[in-house]
């Protein structure tokens, strides 16, 4: 469950970097103020890259320190820009560092429950270790992310394939 998570998710992080550090570039380059980009969207149900980004990165600690079966971090949601968000990256990161391959023993069929959705109409959901981390949280991180990808190519940020995967 470790090496399923915990190199996944730190190598995701990087590459989630190298796409921040591309859309800068761009924005830099051609003189577009950068919120074009952060609060682009694909549609306008959908969440601004700003918050892809935030809820990438709290899928990512949220996964592994539910799996860790430790306390997590709180972040506060207030980045407003590309600093803001790779700093976010990097609070994501070195949390990932902290845990511990021991600290994941059992993770697979350690009972995670997780509540959803607005405070209005909660959900309750109950998983097992390695469905919570393959049909949960795994995929929920790799929607957000593409979803930071897709908004940087659309608007004409240079990123390819190579930089989405590493």
């Amino acid at each position: 469950m470790y090496t399923a998570s915990i190199p996944v998710f730190t190598r995701l992080l990087t590459q989630l970097d190298v796409l921040l550090d591309k859309a800068m570039a761009f924005a830099d380059e051609r003189k577009i103020d950068p919120n074009a980009l952060l609060l682009a969207r694909l549609s306008p149900d959908m969440f601004t890259l700003i918050r892809q980004v935030q809820i990438a990165t709290d899928m990512i600690k949220g996964t592994c320190g539910r799996l860790a079966a430790v306390e997590l971090p709180k972040f506060e949601d207030t980045e407003a820009s590309f600093a803001d968000l790779k700093a976010r990256i990097a609070k994501t990161r070195d949390f990932l560092g902290t845990l511990t391959e021991a600290q994941f023993e059992g993770a697979e069929t350690r009972q995670i429950s997780l509540k959803v959705g607005p405070p209005t109409n909660q959900q309750t959901l109950e998983f097992v270790g390695q469905d919570y981390l393959m049909a949960w949280g795994t995929p929920n991180v790799y929607f957000h992310y593409s979803m930071v990808y897709a908004l940087l190519r659309h608007n004409g940020v240079m990123v390819g394939k190579r930089d989405y995967l590493g």
